[in-house]
């Protein structure tokens, strides 16, 4: 599925262009960027954001080999504080053009190995956005459930497991222990 949004920054390759020893790529994203993709991703903040890649042609199409490195921060989900994540992640992904001398016919079977790890993701056209891939990278290894150091439930005094007081807690102690319930 394709989108029409403009990507937040440059990081296009033209394959018909690529030497053939390849080239590498580096973004460093300036404050700006870095608050709207902080705010795409639903996060409190990105301090840093760097990646550097060597691409190379690959048949027909082209490997992406490097490392993302990122500060991010955000909102712990037991008290809400600020927690600062370092991202260090390797990136190793191939893009092929899709092949076009045997689609598969509607109802045929497709046989996916879901266990192999290199799938290579399919291209239209030359060019490549390896934006969409570091922002993928990113948000694929942020904690789902940031909390800081020794931070839980308990730690703020709350009890899980109690009964919560309701309107018929009062009547419930009222009740002798062996009425019986109607």
């Amino acid at each position: 599925m394709s989108t029409s949004t403009a990507p937040l920054f440059d990081a296009i390759v033209r394959i018909d262009r690529l030497p053939a020893n390849g080239r590498t790529v580096s973004v460093a994203l300036d404050e700006a960027t870095r608050a709207t993709l902080a705010d795409v991703l639903k996060l409190h903040s990105i301090a840093l954001f760097e990646a550097s890649l060597v691409v190379t042609p690959l048949r027909g199409g082209l490997r992406a080999l490097g490392r993302l490195t990122a500060t991010i921060s955000q909102l712990s989900v037991v008290s809400f504080e600020p927690v600062i994540q370092q991202v260090d992640e390797p990136i190793d992904r191939v893009f092929l053009p899709e092949p076009t001398d045997h689609k598969p016919t509607p109802g045929s079977e497709v046989f996916v190995d879901l266990e192999d790890e290199d799938f290579p993701d399919h291209i239209d056209g030359p060019e490549v956005d390896l934006s969409a891939l570091m922002i993928e990278t990113l948000a694929l290894a942020i904690d789902p459930y940031p909390r800081l150091p020794g931070e839980s439930i308990e730690s703020l005094g709350l009890k899980i497991g109690e009964a919560e007081p309701g309107p018929f807690a009062g009547l419930a102690k009222l009740k002798k222990p062996d009425e019986p319930t109607r």
